[in-house]
C-alpha cells in the first residue's frame, strides 16, 4: 500500500536514479573508463556524494538530531570485523568487474530498460542470499 511516507521515498529513488542516469552510472562503457582511469568525470560525481553524506553526518551529529520515528539522538554504529568480509569484498568485486555494472546501479539500469541489468540485480539478490547464509554458517562456528 503506498502511503504518503512510502510515495516519498518512491519519488526520491526515482529522481535518484535519474541522476544516476544523468551522470552515466548506469553506462558500462563509463564505469569502465572510470575503473581503468582513462575518464574520472565519474569519480566526481562520487566524490561530490561523499563529501554531502560526510557534511549531513556532521550536521546531523552537530545539531543532534533525533530518529522521527524513536526519538533517540541519530548515530553511527561501529561495527565489528567478521571473517567473511574479505570473501564478500572479492566476490563483490569480481561480481562488479564481470558484468560492469556497479551494483547501486543496477535498478535505475533496469529503468532505463538495459535488459542484461535483469541478471545483474538477479545476481545481486543469489549473491546476497549466500552471503547471508554463509555468514550465519560462521557465525555458528
Amino acid at each position: 500500500m503506498l502511503n504518503r511516507r512510502n510515495v516519498l521515498f518512491l519519488a526520491f529513488g526515482i529522481g535518484f536514479g535519474f541522476l544516476l542516469s544523468r551522470a552515466g552510472a548506469t553506462s558500462p562503457a563509463i564505469i569502465s573508463d572510470l575503473l581503468l582511469f582513462e575518464d574520472l568525470r565519474l569519480l566526481w560525481v562520487i566524490v561530490t556524494a561523499v563529501c554531502l553524506g560526510a557534511a549531513l553526518t556532521w550536521i546531523a551529529w552537530r545539531l543532534q538530531w533525533r530518529a522521527r520515528n524513536t526519538g533517540q539522538p541519530i548515530t553511527i554504529q561501529h561495527k565489528p570485523f567478521k571473517r567473511g568480509l574479505v570473501t564478500g569484498a572479492v566476490l563483490f568485486g569480481l561480481g562488479w568487474a564481470g558484468t560492469g555494472v556497479c551494483p547501486g546501479t543496477a535498478l535505475a539500469m533496469i529503468g532505463e530498460g538495459k535488459g542484461f541489468a535483469l541478471w545483474v540485480g538477479a545476481g545481486i539478490v543469489l549473491g546476497a542470499g549466500a552471503g547471508s547464509w554463509v555468514s550465519q554458517r560462521l557465525e555458528r562456528g
